[in-house]
């Protein structure tokens, strides 16, 4: 891989309109030489805003109807679940798209309401590999980073954390975050690994601590998940506002 890039932004605003720039370039290119882009998308408050902000750029954002979508992880909640990644991109961006284009056939959720959560990690890999082979290559992977360093549902001390073999797993969570113990579905380090593009959007100063231990501190991924992605012949750029970047090293002055 490439050694990857910080871009440092001076506010949320400031990263969501670099991000959509970057996405719209990778989605156009992308989609310009294989008629299609392959995008996994991420849950939480950064993506929202971005996927907002894709939908109010408009039809010209980006090729539309050229996208499959997909997502890193999701909860075992009904799609409805105020709590479900799905619905939020769905509200946010998938729903008002559909008038530029959107294909709905292309929206591909994790069935996060299965009674066995194994089961519907083990559907959402077949689908995957049906669709993009093994490993399952992404065009583009987005990614947040939890304040105590987790990316997609890759908790520290997860049991998904040592997964060498599989590329989606139901994954038992111990966490404050979480509020005690669940099980998310996700996809591993590996899958996210062999993406083309991988793009963490980080934002907020209860990040910086974490964003300063992933990226600068010694290599603990059993403690901070985020280090283990490392696309292994892609790209990987970190976009982070300044309050998550508090902590790390000012960027050395250019001439």
């Amino acid at each position: 891989m490439t050694a990857p890039q910080i871009r440092r932004f001076a506010d949320l605003d400031a990263l969501n309109r670099a991000a959509a720039d970057d996405l719209a370039a990778i989605a156009r290119a992308t989609a310009a030489e294989r008629g299609v882009c392959h995008i996994a998308l991420s849950g939480g408050s950064t993506p929202r805003r971005l996927f907002q902000l894709l939908v109010q750029r408009g039809p010209a954002a980006l090729p539309w109807r050229q996208l499959v979508l997909w997502w890193g992880d999701e909860r075992t909640v009904p799609p409805d679940h105020p709590d479900s990644n799905y619905r939020m991109a769905r509200e946010a961006m998938i729903d008002p798209a559909a008038a530029f284009g959107l294909d709905p056939a292309g929206v591909h959720r994790i069935a996060g309401e299965l009674a066995v959560p194994a089961a519907a990690a083990a559907d959402y890999e077949r689908a995957l590999v049906a669709a993009l082979g093994a490993p399952p290559r992404f065009d583009v992977v987005l990614l947040g980073m939890g304040p105590d360093g987790h990316t997609a549902s890759l908790f520290p001390g997860s049991p998904a954390l040592g997964e060498t073999a599989r590329w989606v797993v139901a994954n038992p969570v111990t966490s404050p975050l979480v509020h005690g113990t669940t099980t998310r579905i996700t996809l591993t380090a590996p899958a996210i690994n062999a993406a083309r593009h991988v793009r963490f959007l980080v934002a907020g100063a209860d990040k910086a601590a974490a964003l300063a231990q992933v990226l600068a501190g010694p290599r603990d991924p059993a403690r901070y998940p985020s280090q283990r992605i490392a696309p292994e012949s892609g790209d990987l750029v970190w976009f982070v506002d300044q309050a998550a970047a508090a902590a790390l090293a000012a960027p050395e002055a250019t001439a």
